[in-house]
């Protein structure tokens, strides 16, 4: 698998592909609010944070898309913070894919980066009551069910059948090649 560098120029087709991510990561969220908000939480659509493993479009995409699913909190902080902990884990889940680290690496990043990050909100800005190990152990726990329990799947399927990434994208190499 050969990712192009994130720096090429970002075509329309691009775009729309990481709108795409975006739409359905938002979409997954507030579908399954529910589960998706507070101190015991699994958002189902950190399963996609999986997705930089294989394109750079996802960056973007998750970014966006946890931004815009963080806009149902009404909570500036957690817009700005939660977006944060979303794109780093996706910057480093892309590099472990650039760098063809092994996949069970790839959940690692998100569920760290929201343990730590979305652990200080729930304690500091949602005051949930409970110390910063607990909160960010339930955070992580949420995370790693979602990530590891539906991404891993979600990573093995890609491999198995790269057809399913758009035509344009496994033509620029960003789709898995290999089985």
């Amino acid at each position: 698998m050969t990712i192009r560098d994130p720096g090429a120029r970002m075509t329309t087709y691009r775009i729309v592909f990481a709108a795409v991510i975006a739409a359905l990561y938002a979409a997954l969220t507030i579908l399954l609010a529910p589960i998706s908000y507070g101190e015991i939480q699994c958002r189902v659509s950190e399963a996609l944070c999986v997705l930089p493993f294989f394109c750079f479009e996802a960056v973007p995409g998750l970014t966006v898309g946890c931004f815009l699913a963080n806009l149902m909190t009404g909570e500036p902080m957690d817009m700005l913070f939660g977006t944060l902990a979303t794109f780093l884990a996706a910057v480093a889940t892309y590099l472990i894919g650039k760098r063809k680290l092994l996949a069970w690496l790839a959940p690692l990043p998100p569920v760290l980066s929201n343990a730590f990050i979305v652990g200080w909100l729930l304690v500091h800005v949602y005051q949930v009551g409970m110390p910063f190990w607990l909160a960010a152990a339930s955070v992580a726990a949420g995370e790693a069910v979602a990530c590891y329990v539906i991404g891993m799947p979600l990573i093995a399927l890609l491999k198995r059948h790269p057809e399913i990434f758009p035509k344009r994208i496994r033509e620029a190499g960003k789709a898995p090649t290999d089985g």
